[in-house]
């Protein structure tokens, strides 16, 4: 009975020293199980951790890079759009330049045609720009020995331009040009409207001479005489009167 025991203790100690011993091994797989899954849990972690941080990096990259092309586009579109403001800018001034010339070119035409302030012989007023040239042509004429188109002339001239500076003149040279033709009633007319016109004309002594002259050829000599002695009068000292002195010595 003891010896029985004795063995199945021996027997139950055996076997628990191997169940504990088996218990131990087993404890010792299981935990280096855990820690080399662990181990892979971690470097998947960091694998993963490691692509994320690359993609992010990548991303980061890709999107600096883009916003680099994106502000070189920027700039590009700055440099064009100043190219461009110079060159409106440069169109700008050339157009204001272009019409600052074509106003001044239109004001230089304008005041061809508009009435200039001038001295005729003494006597000042407007005169139209085409109130010399007519008068220079019909005195051209008178000058040539035209007598019947410079009175023609000078005859237009008078109606056209009722105002003119030049009209005292134009009356006298054209009652001249009827004293050239013989028409001494017509000349005396013209004259004498010309000296009451403008008494105080530089031609009146002239006018009131080549009166007497008209009144001399129609056989008026006492009031050709009158007339000379009027000049003399009126204008002493002057080139008239001392004409008109020289006209009467002969009248004698």
């Amino acid at each position: 009975m003891n010896a029985r025991v004795s063995t199945l203790l021996w027997l139950a100690a055996v076997s628990g020293g191997g169940l504990l011993a088996a218990s131990s091994a087993h404890a010792g797989v299981f935990d280096d199980d855990e820690a080399r899954k662990a181990v892979i849990q971690l470097r998947d972690q960091f694998n993963g951790f490691q692509a994320t941080a690359s993609q992010r990096i990548d991303q980061s990259s890709r999107a600096q890079l883009d916003m680099q092309n994106q502000l070189e586009g920027l700039r590009q579109e700055v440099a064009r759009l100043r190219g461009q403001n110079e060159v409106l800018q440069n169109t700008v001034d050339t157009l204001q330049k272009q019409q600052k010339d074509y106003y001044a070119d239109l004001d230089a035409r304008l005041k061809k045609f508009e009435p200039q302030q001038v001295n005729v012989e003494g006597r000042e007023g407007l005169a139209q720009p085409t109130e010399k040239p007519e008068y220079d042509a019909a005195l051209k004429q008178f000058q040539s020995g035209d007598f019947k188109s410079a009175g023609t002339a000078f005859s237009a001239f008078a109606k056209k331009y009722p105002q003119s500076p030049y009209l005292p003149l134009a009356q006298f040279w054209l009652g001249n040009s009827l004293y050239a033709q013989r028409d001494y009633k017509g000349s005396t007319y013209v004259l004498q409207n010309m000296i009451q016109q403008f008494p105080d004309h530089a031609k009146v002594p002239d006018a009131m001479i080549a009166v007497a002259n008209n009144q001399f050829e129609t056989g008026q000599k006492a009031a050709a005489k009158k007339t000379l002695e009027q000049v003399v009068a009126k204008f002493p000292g002057t080139e008239g009167a001392q004409a008109a002195s020289n006209r009467l010595k002969t009248l004698k």
